[in-house]
């Protein structure tokens, strides 16, 4: 594998100077890098350009899951939910090292706003299983008693408790999901470049798109791509991006809304697995409690946001509003702002058109009125124990496969996203959500392959549900085996079992390659006094991740500073200098990282608002 490092950047720009390319993706997060490893795996000569990190916008800051989407039942929209629950299968099919199995608690209280009462819930359930091929086994859903409840979670608060439920969810990585697949695309031949900001674009006397001008964040060069088709895929600056095109009218699609969420030390509330449960508010919002890397924590809001894009900032509302929810399904917490360790705020790419947020299921494109009532009948006869759950089942599938057959908008891709071209050829993929991130992809996927074949260029488009990202390369049902093993391999080379196993899961197949940097690592470990672990992390993440500060290791690479923030006061100081050493970079370069990373911490920490 040739290096993937900020040292060899300057070859890959002089690629991008120089090449003509089949499609250059603006947009290093989520969908641009699906976007990215499905073109070179297709055989496409395949760019990518990113103005910040890779992921360093809306696809390292969510809730942290690859989920159903179960929220959206209590509405009847069933088709979100299918599509949720298969995309939530295939991602974890081709990252099986990245999403894991992580079944939800849903307490259920009677009293004004509640989201569901429990026949709702079991039904609602019933019908995610269904979607999702469960049948049963350990992750099917099961319905609680009050007292099944307060066995699983004692802590909850007991006061209009009614029952609850429990199903299937998976917990994820996002900013590994985006590099992994950055990765695979680069394997595969495409040159993706983190730092280099779109400023504008080229065009030939039709007035059509042949490249774009870039301007690298690392220094004042300025140069310009040429390509044969240019996709938009920057999330939330989609406008900013559509606005270069002198040919498109100012039109905005975007409707940003921030996120926020607060991490605690387990010590100060603990959960046995995550909790969803509404906020007590009759405000008609939910609210995740999580447990991850010994550390709880819980989000998230969904206001409505106009302020900097490459900055969103937690605000004390954000963490009043958290900490009162949680307080008061937890009575014994007793948070408070004194007790946050690590937050992070994000923005998701919401579209202007959707009336609502998609979050906690706006944005409904509901079923028919006629399919409606059929369910409505279908569910009151279950309850009334007239039909049973087979046959439920069987006439759902059957409703939901008539629904789904009716005529979509064209642009509609996947719920919550658009994908759109102007007059100018520029492709712009908007809105959507991590779960989705493949069959965005597919979709844009789809219309670059038929703009190129009009072109005379013949591709034919790799099967992205079953292509392994880089990190993956085993099936989901030899993951223990396969952890098992990859963990002996850390542990033959000295390094505790604890941190041998963090190492395989964070890398999944690529830990063999994250040991060949090891003489490396151990000799900054001794040097600089930090642990084997944190070592070989970081040699890997310089020589084969484009990590360029310690922000990009600390956060991205890894999640020192979310889920291990009190570990930075030892790993700072070694950190920065064996970037330094690494790259050999400057006193200026280094003493830049220094207090970008001071503030960085600053604000994760909370320490303007303490």
């Amino acid at each position: 594998m040739v290096k993937f490092s900020h040292q060899a950047r300057q070859v890959y720009i002089q690629r991008l100077k120089e090449e003509t390319f089949d499609v250059v993706i603006i947009g290093g997060g989520i969908t641009g890098a699906g976007i990215a490893m499905q073109a070179a795996a297709s055989g496409m000569k395949a760019a990518l350009i990113e103005m910040q990190d890779f992921a360093e916008g809306t696809s390292s800051r969510s809730t942290k899951l690859v989920h159903g989407g179960i929220r959206y039942l209590k509405q009847f929209d069933v088709e979100v939910v299918a599509e949720t629950v298969s995309e939530r299968a295939v991602v974890q099919h081709i990252a099986p090292h990245i999403p894991k199995p992580d079944p939800m608690l849903l307490p259920l209280y009677d009293e004004p706003g509640a989201s569901y009462s429990i026949f709702e819930l079991e039904v609602a359930m019933d019908l995610y299983d269904s979607l999702a091929n469960i049948t049963d086994g350990p992750y099917a859903n099961k319905m609680l008693t009050t007292e099944e409840v307060l066995q699983r979670q004692p802590n909850l608060l007991q006061d209009k408790l009614i029952g609850g439920g429990s199903y299937l969810d998976f917990n994820n990585n996002d900013s590994r999901l985006v590099i992994e697949n950055i990765k695979q695309a680069q394997t595969d031949g495409a040159v993706p470049v983190n730092r280099l900001k779109a400023i504008g674009f080229t065009y030939n006397e039709d007035k059509q798109l042949t490249g774009v001008t870039v301007e690298d964040m690392l220094g004042d060069e300025q140069f310009s791509i040429e390509t044969k088709l240019i996709v938009n895929a920057t999330g939330p600056w989609v406008d900013t991006v559509r606005e270069l095109d002198t040919k498109v009218e100012d039109v905005p699609m975007m409707r940003p809304t921030k996120g926020v969420h607060l991490v605690i030390d387990r010590d100060k509330l603990s959960v046995s697995q995550p909790v969803y449960f509404d906020s007590g508010d009759n405000d008609k919002r939910m609210i995740f409690v999580l447990p991850r890397f010994g550390k709880t924590y819980f989000g998230t809001t969904d206001t409505d946001y106009d302020g900097e894009l490459a900055k969103p900032k937690v605000d004390r509302a954000d963490v009043d509003y958290l900490i009162k929810a949680v307080n008061h399904r937890f009575p014994d917490a007793n948070l408070t702002l004194a007790d946050i360790e690590s937050s992070w705020a994000g923005l998701r790419p919401l579209i202007l058109s959707h009336a609502s947020s998609d979050y906690n299921g706006g944005n409904k494109q509901g079923l028919s009125d006629e399919v409606f009532k059929q369910l409505v009948t279908l569910f009151d006869d279950y309850r009334d124990d007239k039909v049973s759950r087979l046959t439920v089942e069987k006439e759902m599938k059957e409703l939901l496969d008539s629904s789904s057959n009716s005529e979509a908008s064209p642009s509609s891709v996947s719920r919550g996203s658009e994908l759109l071209v102007d007059d100018s050829g520029l492709i712009t993929i908007a809105g959507g959500k991590i779960t989705d991130y493949r069959k965005m992809a597919e979709a844009v996927m789809q219309e670059v392959n038929t703009q190129l074949s009009d072109r005379g260029k013949i591709f034919s488009l790799v099967d992205s549900a079953n292509y392994k990202i880089s990190g993956g390369q085993f099936a989901v049902e030899e993951y223990d085996q396969v952890m098992l093993s990859l963990t002996k391999l850390a542990m033959d080379k000295g390094i505790t079992e604890e941190a041998s196993h963090q190492l395989a899961t964070l890398y999944g197949t690529n830990l063999p390659q994250v040991l060949e940097g090891f003489s490396s690592a151990a000799r900054y470990a001794d040097k600089y006094e930090v642990p084997m672990e944190v070592a070989v992390s970081l040699v890997y993440a310089l020589d084969y991740e484009m990590t360029y500060t310690a922000i990009d290791f600390f956060l991205r690479r890894t999640n020192y500073m979310l889920f291990d923030i009190k570990a930075l006061d030892q790993l700072v100081e070694p950190t920065l200098l064996i970037i330094k050493e690494h790259l050999d970079l400057s006193d200026e370069e280094y003493e830049t990282q220094v207090q970008l990373l001071k503030q960085e911490i600053d604000e994760h920490s909370l320490a303007y608002l303490k």
